[in-house]
C-alpha cells in the first residue's frame, strides 16, 4: 500500500501489519476495543482525567519502514493529546493530577502535540499547525534506515521531525497519551517495507557521499547509480 502523498519515499511496495494496543502494559484509564485498534481515555462517567496516560502498541521496531495512520474519533482537547513513538522504557502515566506533554517527556519517547509542536527529552519546538477537528487522521512514518521520525495530517506530509532515531539501541513502540476525558484515538492504515540486500548495499553508499553530485564519480553502471538518487 503507498504512503499518502507529499514528500513520499521512492520505495512504495509497503505491506500490511497488523500490530494493535497492547492491553498488557496499559493504564486502567485507558480502555480498548474488542479488535484491540481503538483506544479510549478516562471513560468512566463519575471519574474524571486525573492525569496523562498512555499506551503504546504491541510490535516495537528497530528495522524497515514503518507507516501507521491514527484517526480522532472525537476533537482533541485538553492539556495534551499525542502522538508518536518511543522505547519500552518510554512513560504511559503522568504523577497524579499531573497533566503533561508525555510522548517526549524523557529521552525514551519522542511525540507530536495536536496543539502543533514536538516533543523529546522535556525539549518542545514549533512543529506545525494546531488541529482540532473530529476525523483528523494523523500519520507517523518510522524509517529506521535514514533514522526519521515524519508526521502526515490527512495524507499532507509535514515533513521529518525528528533525525537520528536509529541511534536508539532498544526498538521503538507506537505511542499515544491523552490528559483529557473521552479522548477516542483509532488505528487506521498500518503497513511496513524492508530493503532487500542490494538495497541496503546502495543505501550504504549513499550515506557514505558528501552529496548527491558524487553519484556521477562512482565507477559503478548507471542503473545502479539511479537506484541510489532514488532511494
Amino acid at each position: 500500500m503507498p504512503l499518502p502523498v507529499g514528500n513520499q519515499p521512492a520505495i512504495r511496495e509497503y505491506f500490511n501489519e497488523s500490530w494493535v494496543w497492547d492491553s498488557n502494559s496499559k493504564p486502567p484509564e485507558v480502555q480498548l476495543s474488542s479488535n484491540m485498534e481503538a483506544a479510549y481515555f478516562y471513560i468512566d462517567p463519575v471519574i474524571q482525567s486525573t492525569g496523562t496516560v498512555g499506551v503504546r502498541g504491541t510490535k516495537g521496531f528497530s528495522d524497515g519502514e514503518h507507516y501507521w495512520e491514527i484517526v480522532f474519533l472525537e476533537p482533541p482537547r485538553g492539556t495534551s493529546v499525542m502522538v508518536g513513538v518511543g522505547t519500552c522504557r518510554a512513560l504511559l502515566r503522568s504523577n497524579l493530577y499531573q497533566y503533561i506533554n508525555l510522548i517526549g517527556q524523557d529521552e525514551e519517547s519522542w511525540g507530536l502535540s495536536y496543539k502543533g509542536c514536538i516533543w523529546h527529552n522535556g525539549i518542545s519546538k514549533r512543529y506545525c499547525d494546531p488541529f482540532f477537528d473530529s476525523s483528523t487522521v494523523i500519520g507517523v512514518l518510522l524509517d529506521m534506515y535514514k533514522g526519521t521520525l515524519t508526521f502526515y495530517k490527512n495524507g499532507i506530509s509535514l515533513g521529518e521531525a525528528f533525525t537520528g532515531l536509529n541511534a536508539v539501541q532498544k526498538p521503538l513502540y507506537p505511542l499515544i497519551s491523552s490528559t483529557a476525558t473521552e479522548t477516542e484515538l483509532e488505528l487506521g492504515v498500518r503497513t511496513c517495507r524492508y530493503l532487500t540486500l542490494q538495497e541496503k548495499c546502495f543505501s550504504k553508499i549513499r550515506s557514505s557521499l558528501v552529496n548527491m553530485d558524487s553519484v556521477d564519480k562512482l565507477p559503478i553502471p548507471k542503473l545502479m547509480k539511479n537506484h541510489i538518487r532514488d532511494l
